[in-house]
């Protein structure tokens, strides 16, 4: 089993470990030190080791901060996890504050006195939220330090190691392009931006352009590491020695060159002293690095991560892996889909089981390596939980007349799966089934969308959104993320949500189309399919370049809980091809003794 259901934090935590940050603040003359959600990589899901936040506040998201004072703490998160901070960070200890609302910078200006010193771990904070910071600490008066030595390492007295796993190439066959095309695409780029060579720290990025993977983070593929690419596509690989073994240099070539991690700071220094221009992403690289190189006497050239466009823009081969994968997983989850239709009607099943179920299912295939996420089992009142995770101390039964709600998703080398479906246990309220509907409506709005060239998701978020607008009704988080090949279940730049985005949506691209609704202690409902933006098919008279969706994820959608007499013929006839694709694709998987299931679960309505 991928997943464990043990407690990673219970509130304890700030009770015993605030005071030992404390003492080690009042050691280095700190009266304040700030504690982001983050790794030295800006990953989303980060390595035990640099579960800080966690281990100073009891907070396990994967998304927050905090900032600890002599006196008082806080600890920031957004709307997804407005109950989980509650029941983890202790009350006694921690206030909450919503960062979308009130930054971890604005917190400050109101908060910390003039004079007061504030300290920082410029390792895990990038230049553009240092200068946040400093633009707070100037107009406040309270000092700004960059700690060397972060005090939650010092007080953590049985930290974990940091992850030693070998790095593995990813075959063409998969990734569909070489790395030395992609180095040279990116080196065009670099010259294109003046700079001599980039600085490259976001993992995802580099397991793109060298076509390797690595397994230092849970749930996603990817090797801790950092890189330097010149403007002639000649490369430096900075990697633990520990994961380099014989066949990784001959898989590289000649034209990249494995030196050790702690190389880095050293190839920092002589690009400095060479005066060579670097280019840098202000919204990634660790603002350590950043001082480093212009203390040495670098030019820094500002530059967007020039992988991050690129790899989001699948090309053929990665899109067709794409479609394969979803069809497997699809075959898993419909397998699973009968088994909640059936055996998990009883209410004697928990999330814990139904979780282990699903995941049993999906492990039949020898194609599947992680999941991409621990799945969110939520049962009744923890389905509204918008970023639930089961433990052995939150697990319910599937109880009759609630909803279940089951996100999860996995990683296969051809691509990676992302996948949200809402059953009834029971028979449904018509609260229930109104509010499915309603969802499903904003989903299929979304699915079957045109749009011109250069549109961005925000633009398109509101249509997801209008059915639930229209009985005043919404939903606190995005409609749609990136989503990686055999990469992070999360990706850039690309987005659909009501927070501005100017990356457009461009063919190639994989999102989520994942409209949701929560009442908070009764049920949750989530509806996902991971879509691909295609080049529309020219109309009679059209004027415009259009853009449109392909849905590659195939599983039923539950019928039990639609309103069909709130459907318009249009969508009727959405959800009616949608199934009969279902079936095109995923019904030669199918054992025979779910077939009339089968049937039945995607029939026309």
């Amino acid at each position: 089993m991928f997943q464990t259901y043990e407690p990673v934090s219970d509130r304890s935590f700030a009770g015993k470990h605030l005071p030992l940050l404390r003492e080690e603040m009042k050691k280095q003359n700190l009266d304040g030190f700030i504690i982001p959600h983050d790794d030295e990589y800006q990953n989303e899901y980060i390595p035990e080791y640099a579960e800080r936040l966690m281990w100073v506040s009891g907070f396990s998201g994967s998304a927050g901060g905090a900032v600890v004072m002599t006196e008082k703490a806080v600890v920031f998160t957004d709307g997804r996890y407005t109950l989980q901070v509650r029941s983890q960070a202790d009350s006694g200890f921690f206030d909450y504050a919503d960062y979308t609302e009130t930054p971890i910078d604005a917190w400050l200006l109101e908060n910390a006195g003039k004079g007061d010193r504030i300290g920082y771990d410029p390792m895990l904070h990038t230049l553009a939220s240092v200068r946040r910071l400093e633009h707070a600490a100037k107009k406040a008066g309270f000092e700004l330090f960059a700690i060397a030595d972060n005090p939650v390492d010092a007080a953590w007295a049985d930290q974990p190691a940091a992850p030693q796993n070998p790095v593995r190439p990813h075959d063409l066959k998969f990734a569909g392009r070489s790395s030395e095309d992609k180095r040279n695409e990116i080196a065009k780029t670099i010259k294109a931006a003046g700079a001599d060579a980039v600085l490259i720290t976001a993992p995802p990025s580099i397991a793109w352009l060298f076509n390797v993977r690595g397994s230092d983070v849970a749930r996603s593929p990817l090797p801790l590491c950092r890189a330097l690419l010149t403007s002639d596509g000649k490369a430096t690989l900075f990697l633990s020695p520990d994961k380099v073994d014989n066949a990784l240099p001959e898989f590289l070539g000649d034209d990249v060159d494995i030196r050790s991690d702690q190389d880095v700071g050293g190839a920092l220094d002589k690009l400095g002293r060479d005066g060579v221009s670097v280019a840098v992403d202000p919204a990634l690289s660790p603002s350590k690095y950043i001082d480093d190189l212009k203390t040495a006497g670098a030019h820094v050239v500002e530059l967007t991560d020039p992988c991050a466009l690129p790899r989001a823009t699948k090309n053929d081969t990665e899109i067709e892996g794409a479609r394969s994968a979803h069809i497997r997983d699809g075959a898993a989850v419909t397998r699973y889909l009968h088994w909640l239709d059936t055996t998990a009607q009883n209410g004697e099943i928990d999330e814990i089981t139904a979780a282990k179920t699903l995941e049993a299912f999906r492990a039949e295939s020898d194609d599947l390596r992680d999941l991409s996420f621990d799945s969110i089992s939520g049962s009744g009142p923890n389905g509204a939980v918008v970023h639930y995770r089961v433990t052995t101390e939150t697990n319910r039964n599937l109880q009759k007349g609630e909803l279940f709600l089951i996100d999860s998703g996995g990683q296969y080398p051809d691509g990676t799966t992302d996948i949200t479906r809402t059953v009834p246990i029971g028979n449904p309220s018509d609260e229930m089934c109104d509010r499915f509907t309603r969802v499903l409506k904003g989903h299929i709005a979304l699915a079957t969308m045109r749009f011109p060239a250069g549109t961005t998701g925000t633009q398109l978020d509101a249509f997801a959104r209008k059915p639930l607008w229209d009985a005043g009704l919404d939903y606190d988080h995005g409609t749609g993320h990136g989503v990686g090949s055999f990469l992070g279940v999360h990706e850039g730049p690309q987005r659909i949500a009501k927070a501005a985005n100017d990356q457009a949506l461009k063919p190639g691209m994989i999102v989520s189309n994942e409209p949701g609704f929560y009442k908070s202690g009764e049920f949750g409902i989530r509806i996902e399919n991971l879509i691909v933006v295609t080049q529309a098919t020219p109309l009679p008279g059209g004027e415009r370049e259009m853009m449109a969706f392909e849905t590659i994820t195939m599983a039923p959608i539950n019928l039990d809980l639609v309103k069909v007499e709130l459907l318009t013929n249009q969508e009727r006839d959405w959800l009616n091809a949608y199934h009969i694709d279902v079936r095109k694709k995923i019904g030669p998987h199918i054992p025979g003794d779910i077939k009339d299931w089968f049937e039945e679960a995607t029939r026309a309505i």
